[in-house]
Protein backbone atom coordinates (compact mmCIF):
# COMPACT_ATOMS: atom_id res chain seq x y z
CA UNK A 1 0.00 0.00 0.00
CA UNK A 2 1.24 3.18 -0.72
CA UNK A 3 1.70 5.89 1.71
CA UNK A 4 0.05 9.23 1.98
CA UNK A 5 2.45 11.68 2.48
CA UNK A 6 0.76 15.07 4.44
CA UNK A 7 1.72 17.96 2.67
CA UNK A 8 3.38 20.38 5.47
CA UNK A 9 1.76 23.52 3.75
CA UNK A 10 -1.58 22.60 3.84
CA UNK A 11 -4.22 22.86 0.97
CA UNK A 12 -7.29 25.60 1.21
CA UNK A 13 -5.08 28.49 1.51
CA UNK A 14 -5.84 31.97 -0.76
CA UNK A 15 -2.88 32.07 -3.16
CA UNK A 16 -3.60 33.07 -6.89
CA UNK A 17 -4.09 30.24 -9.16
CA UNK A 18 -0.78 28.89 -10.60
CA UNK A 19 0.96 30.85 -7.81
CA UNK A 20 4.48 29.62 -8.01
CA UNK A 21 5.78 31.27 -4.61
CA UNK A 22 2.59 28.76 -3.20
CA UNK A 23 4.76 25.84 -4.85
CA UNK A 24 7.44 27.09 -3.24
CA UNK A 25 7.01 26.94 -0.06
CA UNK A 26 5.58 23.68 -0.37
CA UNK A 27 8.93 22.35 -2.22
CA UNK A 28 10.45 23.70 0.78
CA UNK A 29 8.84 22.91 3.70
CA UNK A 30 8.38 19.58 3.00
CA UNK A 31 11.98 19.14 2.39
CA UNK A 32 12.87 20.64 5.83
CA UNK A 33 10.34 18.57 7.30
CA UNK A 34 8.38 18.56 10.48
CA UNK A 35 11.31 19.43 12.90
CA UNK A 36 11.90 23.11 11.62
CA UNK A 37 10.87 26.73 12.74
CA UNK A 38 10.03 28.76 10.34
CA UNK A 39 9.94 32.71 10.18
CA UNK A 40 8.21 34.66 7.62
CA UNK A 41 8.61 38.48 6.11
CA UNK A 42 5.38 40.21 5.40
CA UNK A 43 4.42 39.70 1.64
CA UNK A 44 2.35 37.34 -0.62
CA UNK A 45 3.10 34.13 1.58
CA UNK A 46 2.61 35.64 4.67
CA UNK A 47 -0.43 37.11 3.55
CA UNK A 48 -2.40 33.70 1.74
CA UNK A 49 -1.18 31.02 4.20
CA UNK A 50 -2.27 32.94 7.36
CA UNK A 51 -5.64 34.83 7.11
CA UNK A 52 -6.58 35.11 10.08
CA UNK A 53 -8.10 33.15 12.38
CA UNK A 54 -6.81 30.21 10.34
CA UNK A 55 -2.89 28.70 9.17
CA UNK A 56 -1.92 26.93 6.15
CA UNK A 57 1.47 25.88 8.08
CA UNK A 58 1.51 22.72 9.36
CA UNK A 59 5.29 23.23 11.56
CA UNK A 60 5.74 26.26 13.96
CA UNK A 61 6.11 29.53 11.62
CA UNK A 62 5.94 33.39 12.81
CA UNK A 63 5.26 36.01 11.04
CA UNK A 64 6.79 39.67 12.47
CA UNK A 65 7.69 42.50 10.43
CA UNK A 66 8.96 43.17 6.47
CA UNK A 67 11.93 43.72 7.28
CA UNK A 68 12.66 41.78 9.84
CA UNK A 69 12.52 37.86 9.33
CA UNK A 70 15.99 37.63 9.48
CA UNK A 71 16.35 38.89 12.97
CA UNK A 72 13.36 37.35 14.46
CA UNK A 73 15.23 34.17 12.77
CA UNK A 74 18.44 34.72 14.71
CA UNK A 75 16.66 34.96 18.42
CA UNK A 76 14.88 31.88 17.75
CA UNK A 77 18.23 30.13 16.76
CA UNK A 78 19.77 31.99 19.80
CA UNK A 79 17.19 30.54 22.09
CA UNK A 80 17.16 26.64 20.43
CA UNK A 81 21.07 26.86 21.92
CA UNK A 82 20.40 28.82 24.89
CA UNK A 83 18.15 25.83 25.97
CA UNK A 84 19.95 23.23 24.72
CA UNK A 85 17.46 22.24 22.25
CA UNK A 86 19.26 23.16 18.99
CA UNK A 87 19.49 19.31 17.81
CA UNK A 88 15.63 19.78 18.01
CA UNK A 89 14.76 21.32 15.03
CA UNK A 90 16.06 23.38 12.25
CA UNK A 91 15.27 27.33 11.53
CA UNK A 92 14.54 28.86 8.06
CA UNK A 93 13.94 32.36 7.21
CA UNK A 94 12.16 33.54 4.32
CA UNK A 95 10.72 36.45 2.47
CA UNK A 96 10.19 37.92 -1.06
CA UNK A 97 12.38 39.21 -3.56
CA UNK A 98 11.07 42.90 -1.84
CA UNK A 99 11.57 41.67 1.65
CA UNK A 100 15.11 39.82 1.17
CA UNK A 101 17.03 42.42 -1.63
CA UNK A 102 15.69 45.58 -0.31
CA UNK A 103 13.73 45.84 3.07
CA UNK A 104 15.58 43.43 4.66
CA UNK A 105 19.18 43.56 3.62
CA UNK A 106 20.26 44.76 6.58
CA UNK A 107 18.82 41.79 9.06
CA UNK A 108 19.92 39.65 6.75
CA UNK A 109 23.68 40.54 6.40
CA UNK A 110 23.75 40.77 10.46
CA UNK A 111 22.47 37.18 10.29
CA UNK A 112 25.33 36.01 7.82
CA UNK A 113 27.44 38.15 9.69
CA UNK A 114 27.18 36.80 13.33
CA UNK A 115 27.39 33.06 11.69
CA UNK A 116 23.70 31.82 12.67
CA UNK A 117 22.73 28.59 11.86
CA UNK A 118 19.73 29.70 9.17
CA UNK A 119 18.92 28.85 5.85
CA UNK A 120 17.34 32.10 4.26
CA UNK A 121 14.92 31.32 1.54
CA UNK A 122 14.10 34.34 -1.05
CA UNK A 123 10.79 33.56 -2.95
CA UNK A 124 11.84 35.69 -6.03
CA UNK A 125 9.00 36.62 -8.02
CA UNK A 126 10.25 39.89 -9.57
CA UNK A 127 8.70 42.26 -7.94
CA UNK A 128 6.61 43.59 -4.93
CA UNK A 129 3.09 41.64 -5.81
CA UNK A 130 1.57 41.86 -2.39
CA UNK A 131 0.92 45.09 -2.44
CA UNK A 132 0.52 46.34 -6.14
CA UNK A 133 3.82 44.82 -8.23
CA UNK A 134 6.40 47.93 -7.82
CA UNK A 135 9.67 47.06 -8.65
CA UNK A 136 12.41 45.60 -6.35
CA UNK A 137 15.99 45.17 -6.37
CA UNK A 138 15.16 41.90 -8.17
CA UNK A 139 13.13 43.38 -10.90
CA UNK A 140 14.33 42.02 -14.14
CA UNK A 141 15.45 44.91 -16.48
CA UNK A 142 12.96 46.33 -19.46
CA UNK A 143 9.75 44.83 -17.11
CA UNK A 144 6.77 46.53 -16.83
CA UNK A 145 5.73 47.31 -12.97
CA UNK A 146 3.45 49.57 -11.19
CA UNK A 147 6.32 52.23 -10.47
CA UNK A 148 8.24 51.18 -13.57
CA UNK A 149 5.55 52.27 -16.47
CA UNK A 150 6.93 51.58 -20.35
CA UNK A 151 7.08 55.00 -22.01
CA UNK A 152 8.40 57.91 -23.71
CA UNK A 153 11.43 57.95 -21.41
CA UNK A 154 11.96 54.38 -20.77
CA UNK A 155 11.26 51.02 -21.36
CA UNK A 156 10.55 49.84 -18.09
CA UNK A 157 12.67 48.86 -15.38
CA UNK A 158 16.03 50.66 -15.92
CA UNK A 159 17.96 48.23 -13.98
CA UNK A 160 19.40 44.68 -13.94
CA UNK A 161 18.52 42.70 -11.05
CA UNK A 162 20.52 42.86 -7.77
CA UNK A 163 22.80 39.48 -7.71
CA UNK A 164 21.86 38.30 -4.14
CA UNK A 165 23.62 34.98 -4.20
CA UNK A 166 26.71 37.18 -4.75
CA UNK A 167 25.94 39.86 -2.19
CA UNK A 168 25.11 36.90 -0.03
CA UNK A 169 28.40 34.86 -0.76
CA UNK A 170 30.66 37.77 0.23
CA UNK A 171 29.37 37.55 3.62
CA UNK A 172 31.96 34.47 3.35
CA UNK A 173 28.87 31.80 4.22
CA UNK A 174 29.17 28.28 3.57
CA UNK A 175 26.25 27.78 1.07
CA UNK A 176 24.42 29.55 -1.74
CA UNK A 177 22.42 28.64 -4.53
CA UNK A 178 19.58 29.09 -6.38
CA UNK A 179 16.82 26.86 -8.18
CA UNK A 180 13.03 27.26 -9.33
CA UNK A 181 10.21 25.42 -9.14
CA UNK A 182 10.64 24.39 -12.35
CA UNK A 183 12.87 21.72 -11.27
CA UNK A 184 11.18 20.96 -7.53
CA UNK A 185 13.70 18.07 -7.25
CA UNK A 186 16.39 20.25 -7.44
CA UNK A 187 14.78 23.17 -4.55
CA UNK A 188 14.32 19.66 -2.12
CA UNK A 189 18.01 18.43 -2.87
CA UNK A 190 19.28 22.07 -2.14
CA UNK A 191 17.30 22.51 0.98
CA UNK A 192 18.17 19.31 2.53
CA UNK A 193 21.85 19.45 1.53
CA UNK A 194 21.89 23.15 3.41
CA UNK A 195 20.22 22.30 6.49
CA UNK A 196 23.07 19.56 7.09
CA UNK A 197 25.63 22.56 6.91
CA UNK A 198 26.60 24.15 9.87
CA UNK A 199 26.25 27.87 9.68
CA UNK A 200 24.13 30.31 7.68
CA UNK A 201 23.04 29.39 4.27
CA UNK A 202 21.08 31.48 1.05
CA UNK A 203 18.72 29.62 -1.02
CA UNK A 204 16.69 31.75 -3.76
CA UNK A 205 14.00 30.08 -5.93
CA UNK A 206 12.57 31.97 -8.98
CA UNK A 207 8.88 32.06 -8.54
CA UNK A 208 6.69 33.34 -11.52
CA UNK A 209 3.88 35.28 -10.37
CA UNK A 210 1.02 35.26 -12.85
CA UNK A 211 -0.77 38.12 -11.56
CA UNK A 212 1.99 40.24 -11.75
CA UNK A 213 3.92 38.94 -14.78
CA UNK A 214 0.79 39.01 -16.50
CA UNK A 215 1.29 35.20 -17.89
CA UNK A 216 -1.26 32.17 -17.66
CA UNK A 217 -2.21 30.66 -14.49
CA UNK A 218 -1.39 27.16 -16.74
CA UNK A 219 2.00 28.16 -17.63
CA UNK A 220 3.95 28.58 -14.95
CA UNK A 221 5.95 25.89 -14.91
CA UNK A 222 6.59 26.79 -18.42
CA UNK A 223 7.60 29.91 -17.76
CA UNK A 224 9.81 28.94 -14.84
CA UNK A 225 11.62 26.41 -17.10
CA UNK A 226 12.48 29.09 -19.90
CA UNK A 227 13.86 31.52 -17.39
CA UNK A 228 16.28 28.44 -17.43
CA UNK A 229 16.76 27.01 -20.40
CA UNK A 230 17.20 30.81 -22.14
CA UNK A 231 20.64 31.91 -19.48
CA UNK A 232 18.32 34.70 -17.64
CA UNK A 233 17.71 32.66 -14.79
CA UNK A 234 21.45 30.71 -13.79
CA UNK A 235 20.94 27.68 -11.89
CA UNK A 236 24.14 27.04 -10.00
CA UNK A 237 25.63 25.93 -5.93
CA UNK A 238 28.64 28.37 -4.25
CA UNK A 239 30.20 26.22 -1.91
CA UNK A 240 32.66 28.38 0.19
CA UNK A 241 32.84 30.92 -2.55
CA UNK A 242 33.62 28.92 -5.37
CA UNK A 243 31.17 27.48 -7.83
CA UNK A 244 30.68 23.97 -7.43
CA UNK A 245 28.13 23.12 -10.11
CA UNK A 246 26.02 24.56 -12.27
CA UNK A 247 23.03 23.05 -13.85
CA UNK A 248 23.71 23.15 -17.64
CA UNK A 249 21.04 24.18 -20.56
CA UNK A 250 21.88 21.86 -23.47
CA UNK A 251 20.16 23.72 -26.44
CA UNK A 252 19.79 27.27 -25.53
CA UNK A 253 16.18 28.96 -26.46
CA UNK A 254 16.35 32.76 -27.19
CA UNK A 255 15.15 35.01 -24.79
CA UNK A 256 12.37 36.13 -27.29
CA UNK A 257 10.64 32.70 -26.35
CA UNK A 258 10.60 33.66 -22.70
CA UNK A 259 9.02 37.17 -22.95
CA UNK A 260 6.26 36.92 -25.17
CA UNK A 261 4.80 34.70 -22.97
CA UNK A 262 4.31 37.38 -20.09
CA UNK A 263 2.45 41.22 -20.28
CA UNK A 264 5.21 42.53 -18.82
CA UNK A 265 7.16 42.71 -21.34
CA UNK A 266 4.63 43.01 -24.03
CA UNK A 267 5.78 46.65 -24.96
CA UNK A 268 9.29 45.31 -26.26
CA UNK A 269 7.36 44.04 -29.41
CA UNK A 270 5.80 47.18 -30.83
CA UNK A 271 8.48 48.94 -32.02
CA UNK A 272 11.78 48.82 -33.39
CA UNK A 273 13.05 50.15 -30.67
CA UNK A 274 12.14 47.62 -28.35
CA UNK A 275 13.31 44.92 -30.73
CA UNK A 276 16.93 46.64 -29.70
CA UNK A 277 15.78 46.21 -25.91
CA UNK A 278 15.38 42.52 -26.72
CA UNK A 279 18.77 42.46 -28.03
CA UNK A 280 20.22 43.78 -24.55
CA UNK A 281 18.26 41.04 -22.77
CA UNK A 282 19.74 38.38 -24.86
CA UNK A 283 23.17 39.67 -23.99
CA UNK A 284 22.10 39.69 -20.24
CA UNK A 285 21.49 36.06 -20.59
CA UNK A 286 24.62 35.20 -22.73
CA UNK A 287 26.77 37.42 -20.14
CA UNK A 288 25.36 34.42 -17.69
CA UNK A 289 26.17 31.35 -20.06
CA UNK A 290 29.51 32.63 -20.39
CA UNK A 291 29.68 33.48 -16.16
CA UNK A 292 28.79 29.99 -14.78
CA UNK A 293 29.33 28.20 -17.85
CA UNK A 294 26.26 26.63 -18.69
CA UNK A 295 26.80 25.26 -22.02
Amino acid sequence: MTEVVKNLLAPGHTSCAGCGEALGLRIVVNAAGKDVIITNATGCSEIFTSRYPESAWEVPWIHSLFENSAAVASGVEVALKVLGREKEAKVIAQGGDGATADIGLQAISGMFERGHDILYVCYDNEAYMNTGIQRSGLTPFDARTTTTPPGKLSFGNPKQKKDMPAIASAHSIPYVATSSVAYPKDVERKVKKALLIEGPKYLQIHVPCPLGWRHDPSMTIQIAKLAVETGLYPIYEIENGVVTSVLKIGKRKPVEEYLKLQGRFKHLFGSDAGRGEIKKIQAIADMNVKKFGLE
